[in-house]
């Protein structure tokens, strides 16, 4: 058995955020001076944590976020970011650039609710999650197959014992670090510690995925009903992931934390 540590954060505040505009894919904003207030904090806070593997979405917004977030960490060398445009945000079509009003007003005249709503040439939610989908299934054999090339072989025999538990008696603390992931005892090993930095509307989706098709484990005292609420700027959430062979790839999931911003505390508009 393997397993690995995925971090993952919304960008920060762009100008279009804090005016209910929508971006989108057509309109690459780059962060707010309080957007990059918010990439700093969220760099501060996760300064301690050993990233093996950063992603992020190749939009500005989230570039800068992920940039800060690297540029702050304190675990030696700092990895590469590497840019993957199915981290992107939903494509919203004709209403990219307006207010999310107008979206909401063309949902209701359709009899439908927003964000289920597609209005022209927008991706549906189904075409988003296809994308979180596609780029975890990627991670997890990327992962996978990087380890059975250092070790020559792969590793069947680890004796695990379902030791990620130990996060879940207190599932409000606010800090994922690494040595918490990396607390072995089980003899499960540890592969990678992960950050993806990407948008809300990409991240509601990947968070579907995990909890209604993966049956994802959230922390005891979170409120379900929020799982799919609109996450805030460079909110995070903690996923340890473990897996046994990618041939017969069943991957088991819990969450550590979701939504996070504990680290802008300290901050104001």
């Amino acid at each position: 058995m393997k397993k690995f540590g995925v971090i993952l954060v919304r960008h920060g505040e762009t100008k279009y955020n804090k005016a209910k505009l929508l971006q989108g894919q057509g309109v690459d904003e780059p962060l707010s001076q309080f957007g990059f207030q918010q990439a700093e904090a969220a760099g501060k806070f996760l300064s301690n944590i050993h990233f093996t593997h950063v992603f992020s979405s190749d939009l500005q917004r989230a570039k800068q976020t992920a940039s800060a977030i690297v540029l702050n960490n304190n675990c030696g060398s700092k990895p590469d970011i590497i840019c993957d445009a199915r981290l992107r945000e939903r494509k919203y079509g004709i209403v990219e650039g307006k207010p999310l009003n107008d979206l909401r007003a063309m949902a209701k005249a359709a009899g439908q609710k927003c964000p289920f709503f597609t209005p022209p040439g927008a991706e549906t939610l189904s075409e988003v999650q296809a994308r979180a989908e596609d780029f975890f299934n990627y991670l997890c054999q990327l992962l996978a197959q990087s380890t059975e090339e250092e070790n020559g072989e792969p590793d069947h025999h680890a004796d695990y014992s379902g030791d990620v538990f130990v996060s879940l008696k207190n599932p409000s603390c606010a800090n994922f670090s690494s040595s918490e992931l990396n607390d072995d005892s089980s003899g499960t090993r540890v592969i990678a510690n992960v950050l993806i930095v990407s948008h809300g509307g990409f991240i509601r989706q990947w968070v579907r995925h995990f909890i209604e098709d993966l049956k994802c484990l959230l922390p005891q005292s979170f409120d379900e009903s929020k799982a799919f609420s609109v996450c805030p700027n460079t909110a995070m959430s903690s996923f340890i992931i473990t897996f046994n062979q990618v041939a017969s790839f069943s991957p088991w999931i819990m969450c550590d934390s979701l939504y996070n911003c504990s680290h802008l505390d300290d901050l104001s508009l």
